[in-house]
């Protein structure tokens, strides 16, 4: 029998699980959808369908995807769960029959020793007419980009062995599709797995990386002429564990690393950079200057894992901020940093077709977040590498906003030049709303909103594929 689920600040308010998957033919909008603002808006996240066997962390919980497709200024929308092997077992069963990664011993009995394709709940991303559902630990799971049916795990024709990053990066020169793998055999190795897929979908590079210890690495950003990733000094260790101490621990003592790897040389060819402890978990965007490197960050001086003898961190120090690092190839093997903003922010993006260019308009979810007391974020920014000024939209205190998407205007090539569109959770509606602003003001409030009767709980990431895009 299903059990229901527990009073845990991860499953309430806007993270709340909804349990039904619907169709809407058109949404009540506020506002005025813009004309040229056509394609599909993906949003992922995790949504139990069962109540979690041990300790809910939301990493596990099985992924749900939202699409809400625009054209002609009409909103349509439609939810449904990946159908990940997992899901149609516990759906099967009724009720929840994996426990947590890190303690198989929550599992049932029934799947004891199970590998499975994964929850499928982190970000979204559109390659080569295929729409891939990806989290860390294993391969994406292509979806049918309008039905949303699963269509099942997508290996690159069997060429990825294992698992792929949550964040791959779309070369808009090439079409290039780059990626890497954490830990690519399972093991708790200090390995990276750099790919490289062509506009087509086919693998075309693969090589390993080798960095200084085991460590958490969930992005990484890429360049014209380089790739970069932060080996922060979030570690992970077996023999620790069994001891009785964290599996995941703050070390600052061993500094962050960076690797920058030519991308027309090998692994070779890496240049290591070193710096003082932090934690980032996700970039908004590189691009060379020169003789240097620049890398825009969400920086935190320290994340909430513990010690490495088990005492806590101080959870203030794990506020985010958008940094600067920069990289001096002809005069240093240390790279500096520069606080950009003092709003504390989260999920940074920018104009994509800037990606690993250089670049003007950066976007964050800001006012809340990891450090400030509050689980959720409540409003979006608009941050200009021009101006130094970071512009924000509030929300409100009852509202919960999710990552920001830019979506260019229609036939402009002018960078910022466009929409921003994210969903807002009204926790007095207790539902959620597709919000789209004017990308240039965004202060003024969404432009539209098209409104749903129930939540779109609060996850992780999303896309955009524009109308024009094969399906």
């Amino acid at each position: 029998m299903a059990r229901p689920f527990p009073l845990d600040p991860y499953m309430s308010k806007g993270f709340e699980p909804i349990r039904m998957e619907c169709d809407y033919a058109n949404l009540i909008v506020e506002g005025e959808v813009p004309a040229d603002l056509n394609g599909s808006f993906y949003r992922i996240g995790p949504n139990p369908q069962f109540a979690p066997r041990g300790n809910y962390n939301p990493l596990n919980g099985d992924g749900m995807v939202h699409a809400f497709h625009l054209r002609n200024g009409l909103v349509s929308y439609r939810n449904r769960w990946v159908r990940t092997q997992q899901w149609n077992l516990e759906r099967a069963a009724g009720r929840s029959l994996f426990g947590s990664p890190h303690n198989p011993a929550e599992s049932d009995s029934s799947v004891a020793g199970m590998t499975t394709d994964g929850v499928a709940n982190t970000h979204l991303v559109w390659h080569a007419k295929r729409l891939l559902a990806l989290e860390e630990g294993h391969a994406p799971i292509e979806l049918d980009p309008s039905s949303l049916e699963t269509i099942g795990p997508w290996s690159f024709n069997n060429r990825l062995p294992r698992n792929m990053t949550a964040h791959p990066k779309i070369d808009p020169e090439s079409g290039e599709m780059l990626f890497f793998a954490n830990f690519p055999t399972g093991r708790l190795t200090c390995d990276l797995a750099f790919y490289v897929a062509n506009a087509d979908g086919i693998l075309v590079r693969s090589q390993i990386i080798t960095g200084p210890f085991p460590t958490l690495v969930h992005d990484f950003v890429v360049t014209r002429d380089f790739v970069i990733f932060a080996i922060c000094p979030v570690t992970l260790s077996i023999k620790r564990a069994m001891k009785g101490d964290p599996l995941i621990a703050w070390e600052p003592e061993r500094g962050t690393h960076v690797a920058v790897i030519p991308r027309a040389g090998n692994a070779e060819d890496v240049r290591w950079f070193a710096g003082a402890p932090c934690m980032v978990w996700h970039l908004m965007n590189a691009f060379n200057d020169g003789d240097h490197i620049v890398v825009d960050v969400c920086q935190q001086h320290a994340p909430v894992f513990p010690f490495a003898d088990g005492s806590p961190t101080d959870h203030e120090q794990a506020k985010q901020h958008l940094t600067r690092w920069r990289f001096d190839f002809a005069k240093s093997s240390e790279f500096a940093t520069e606080r950009l903003s003092d709003v504390v922010c989260e999920y940074p993006r920018c104009d994509e077709r800037r990606a690993g260019l250089s670049y003007r308009h950066g976007y964050v979810a800001c006012e809340g977040g990891p450090g400030t007391g509050d689980v959720f974020h409540r409003g979006i920014g608009h941050f200009d590498h021009s101006t130094g000024l970071m512009r924000v939209y509030s929300a409100g205190p009852r509202c919960a906003v999710a990552e920001p998407v830019f979506v260019p205007r229609q036939g402009s090539s002018k960078e910022g030049d466009g929409y921003l569109l994210t969903n807002i959770f009204d926790e007095d509606r207790n539902a959620s709303h597709l919000a789209i602003f004017d990308a240039q003001n965004i202060e003024q409030g969404p432009i539209a909103r098209a409104l749903l009767d129930h939540r779109v709980p609060v996850g992780f990431h999303a896309t955009w594929r524009p109308t024009d895009a094969s399906p």
